[in-house]
């Protein structure tokens, strides 16, 4: 009897394709591993977008903090960090009466006069300065606008006696204008320095080098002098800094009741 040769091939690879196959206990047996991973990978779907929303919520609701507490902070809510011109003068008179008082006056006034932030005035030169014109060469610092300014009489005469004590020290030959007992001026010393000073005159507050360039600007804003005039005297290279002066000045607000 002749067998087909469709015959021979479903004989042939039949058993094996039914070898190959699960069985029906082990396809009910992966069945609910299936389901499983199918349902938490649904809900770890879920729990990630619940997370991703309320992640969203709580940066929406801390923006809308920020924004509500931006809202009630004020213009400009520093203290008082200048020296009106009657506590100048009582500073400078105090600084007169230290062991080095020809010296001190003279640096603090310079300081004032001339705006001068701690590195500047710790950084002068005897180069600088031209005592038969009486202008000074302020080097400023942080890319600002370096200028020559004029010296005016007292400050002149409080130069000429530092200097005149100066001719008498060991260390005269120095670059540096102003000279402490072991070198040129430090950070450290001004800022001790001014301190002291400021106790002394019994100023109500703690008083630091770098209000010496505050007061000058209030100065000369209340002196109503044009904004860019007082930028280029400061060395300011954003005239946003200068402002401050000029938009609290007092006298803006003169006559504002007559």
């Amino acid at each position: 009897m002749s067998t087909s040769p469709s015959s021979v091939i479903s004989k042939s690879v039949e058993p094996a394709v039914i070898a190959s196959l699960p069985a029906d206990d082990q396809i009910e047996s992966e069945r609910p591993q299936l389901i499983t991973e199918c349902t938490f990978g649904k809900e770890s779907a879920e729990t990630e977008a619940m997370q991703s929303g309320s992640s969203d919520a709580k940066s929406t609701t801390a923006n809308r903090r920020k924004v509500k507490s931006a809202s009630k902070q004020t213009v400009d809510d520093r203290g008082k960090d200048f020296l009106t011109e009657s506590e100048i003068k009582r500073f400078l008179d105090a600084a007169k009466q230290g062991r080095h008082g020809a010296r001190d006056y003279a640096m603090m006034l310079m300081a004032y006069r001339h705006g001068l932030r701690v590195s500047e005035l710790i950084g002068l030169q005897l180069k600088d300065l031209d005592l038969e014109t009486s202008r000074l060469f302020v080097r400023r610092k942080k890319g600002s606008l370096s200028t020559h300014q004029p010296v005016e009489g007292d400050e002149l005469r409080a130069i000429r006696a530092w200097l005149r004590e100066r001719q008498q020290r060991s260390d005269a030959s120095s670059a540096y204008l102003f000279l402490s007992e072991r070198g040129p001026m430090t950070r450290q010393s001004i800022n001790y320095l001014v301190v002291q000073i400021g106790q002394r005159a019994e100023l109500a507050f703690h008083v630091h080098p770098h209000m010496l360039r505050h007061s000058c600007g209030y100065y000369l804003a209340n002196r109503g002098f044009d904004t860019r005039l007082v930028q280029d005297y400061l060395g300011h290279k954003n005239i946003a800094h200068t402002v401050r002066y000029t938009r609290t000045a007092a006298t803006r607000f003169e006559g504002l009741w007559e």
